[in-house]
């Protein structure tokens, strides 16, 4: 079984190791395809929320230099100063996200250090629900937001925009238990083809209209904010749209490493995406509104319209992708660090790590986005459900990022708060203009997020009053080996494995085995699995064991919170100390909890009753921890929580 996490293990970075530019190259391709593929794709609808009349705000000059200003400053700050300068530090043995941040400030015990650090925890378990809302809202959005070019063509598309969008988003989900490998390795060429060919859609609009380089200077967005007052600053709710993504570049940092993705940003991204944006500024200065409807497509052509469609919806899918394994890792992660049950994780590569498929978010996933797309039916409609998600996990990762400051860095609090305080300044200012959009699908990500983390909180707080019910029943692994030579129990040949999450107790599956059945195995075996708040642990590491005497092992087993569990990978790696036992030769006893809500236990009742649904309908232990299912003996409890 499981523990919490602790920080006892060594762990180290897998990032790839760059020996060469050839290298280098070659990952920063790689980013292209698998960090940026959301932000790469906001030209599609960011300009065009901007300036959707419900805003009131008309395509003048000035309003154009002024907006296009914001969107070049909020790239600026957040994405390179933010995230490329300083979350980017805060890595857990390289690898980088949520979770990892996390774990990083995550106390260990049940100190007083953890309950003053309570907060910190439930900020990062809302950044990870909003993280989840924001995995459903974005294949919806870009997936549309492409498909819809087909109405700049003829409006005969029109009635079948969502049919084919619903068809493409179908399809992507059924993809992913196939697994990402083959398709990932064409991610990266063909977003650069996508940034090539947005930068050069965006070049002649600018050569046309060279003026729009004049919104460089910051003083066209503060004359756009007090010219508009309120109006101005709710403009922010839209100029958000062009940053969704940026938090894609420290979760995938452990994929390729800081240097790839600060390379594939500055060479390519950057440069493409301001081009897009100003040759979209510089369109609407030459065609005023007319063009406000989707700026995107207008850039093109008339007879490049189709291959751009096809092009973006390449693009959207790509995007989507993204964060389909993103919010894949993100379950392996909240699974290990004790916040979700059990799931269904399938490793589809035994080359590249971080390659799973969980086939229970994919299919949520999969009806959160088509459910969407019929509810909302345009991507304007579901910008407003955007961004609240976006920014909300933003501004954990700055509260986040001030604690990793103080106790990581060593920084003073004055240091630490002036940085992270202008980060959330601008994140909150980012929220609040998003807040007013709550009432036209703003709610979504908010219900979405507070589903996810009551999820997350009333597993963590079920499983910990179950460790102790179990810990107040059990009895002393040294007390049970002290009476065992005056017992001289019957033992019989063979090995028995006993799961246990507290290795310095005897296993209650152990006592009652023994109580009823008055044998013992010759050879028995206390196993227990802890994870560690680090994303890996060398192979080296992963075992401890120890021989107790009269035939009884306590092998301690230490993962990450990336890693998965395996038994036989265990005993085989409990051979380097000594110790022989064969799964296909070992009987493994676990405990079957049958849990009753009329305890004492002090939660309400209903999150009691929710906890008790969740274990039910967790996968098992025998399949999570990868145990031949034939060699599995199952003993049944009833608890009173």
């Amino acid at each position: 079984m499981s523990t919490p996490p602790t920080a006892s293990a060594q762990g180290h970075s897998d990032a790839p190791k760059i020996t060469s530019a050839r290298d280098l190259a070659r990952l920063a391709v790689g980013a292209l395809g698998v960090v940026y593929g959301d932000i790469g794709t906001s030209p599609l609808y960011a300009i065009r929320e901007c300036f959707n009349p419900i805003h009131g705000i008309k395509p003048t000059v000035s309003n154009t230099l002024g907006v296009l200003s914001l969107v070049f400053w909020a790239l600026t700050l957040v994405v390179v100063v933010k995230y490329l300068t300083f979350v980017m530090r805060a890595d857990n043995r390289g690898d980088g996200g949520i979770l990892a941040l996390l774990a990083l400030v995550i106390p260990h015990g049940n100190g007083p250090d953890r309950r003053r650090k309570f907060g910190l925890i439930v900020l990062g378990l809302v950044g990870a629900a909003l993280l989840w809302a924001d995995g459903m809202i974005t294949p919806a959005i870009t997936v549309l937001g492409a498909i819809e070019g087909l109405e700049i063509a003829t409006p005969v598309f029109r009635p079948f925009v969502v049919p084919i969008a619903l068809a493409i988003l179908v399809a992507l989900f059924a993809l992913q238990k196939r697994g990402t490998g083959r398709i990932g390795a064409m991610f990266g060429p063909i977003m650069l083809i996508w940034f090539v060919a947005i930068a050069a859609l965006g070049v002649p609009w600018i050569l046309r209209e060279p003026r729009v380089l004049e919104a460089l200077n910051p003083i066209w967005a503060l004359r756009f904010m007090a010219e508009h007052h309120w109006g101005g600053f709710l403009i922010l709710g839209a100029v958000v749209l062009c940053i969704t993504g940026a938090e894609a570049l420290y979760a995938d940092m452990g994929h390729f490493g800081r240097t790839p993705i600060r390379v594939a940003w500055y060479v390519v991204v950057f440069p493409a995406l301001l081009l897009n944006y100003f040759g979209q500024g510089a369109l609407l200065i030459a065609r005023g509104e007319g063009a406000g409807d989707n700026p995107f497509f207008l850039l093109a052509p008339p007879g490049l319209v189709y291959p751009l469609v096809a092009l973006a919806t390449a693009a959207a899918v790509i995007a989507s992708q993204s964060l389909i394994s993103g919010a894949f890792s993100l379950a392996q992660q909240a699974v290990q660090l004790g916040y979700s049950p059990r799931l269904t994780i399938v490793h589809t590569s035994d080359k590249a790590r971080g390659q799973i498929y969980v086939p229970e978010i994919n299919a949520a996933l999969m009806v959160a986005c088509l459910g969407l797309v019929l509810a909302f039916q345009k991507s304007t409609n579901l910008a407003a459900a955007y961004g609240i998600a976006v920014v909300g996990t933003m501004a954990t990762t700055s509260v986040l990022l001030y604690a990793v400051a103080r106790e990581r860095w060593g920084w003073s609090p004055w240091r630490a708060g002036v940085v992270t305080g202008f980060f959330l300044a601008v994140d909150l200012s980012f929220l609040i203009a998003n807040l007013t959009k709550i009432r036209h699908g703003g709610w979504f990500p908010l219900v979405v997020g507070g589903v996810i983390f009551t999820v997350m909180t009333t597993w963590k707080r079920g499983r910990t009053e179950l460790a102790a019910k179990l810990r107040s029943a059990s009895y002393p692994i040294e007390l049970f080996m002290q009476e065992l030579p005056t017992q001289r129990p019957l033992r019989v040949p063979g090995t028995a494995v006993f799961m246990t999450s507290d290795p310095s107790v005897t296993p209650v599956v152990l006592l009652h085995h023994y109580k009823h059945n008055k044998v013992l195995h010759e050879k028995v075996l206390l196993l227990s699995v802890r994870t560690e708040a680090v994303p890996f642990v060398p192979q080296g590491d992963k075992v401890d064991v120890r021989d107790l005497g009269s035939g009884f092992f306590k092998v301690v087993s230490h993962y990450g919170f990336m890693q998965t569990p395996n038994v036989s990978e265990i005993l085989r790696l409990a051979q380097a100390s000594g110790l022989r036992a064969s799964p296909q030769e070992s009987s493994f006893y676990l405990g079957r909890e049958t849990l009753l809500t009329t305890g004492n236990v002090k939660m309400w009742r209903w999150r009691k009753a929710l906890f008790a649904f969740l274990s039910r309908n967790a996968q098992s232990a025998t399949a999570f921890f990868s145990i031949p299912p034939n060699r599995v003996l199952e003993l049944g409890t009833q608890i009173q929580l």
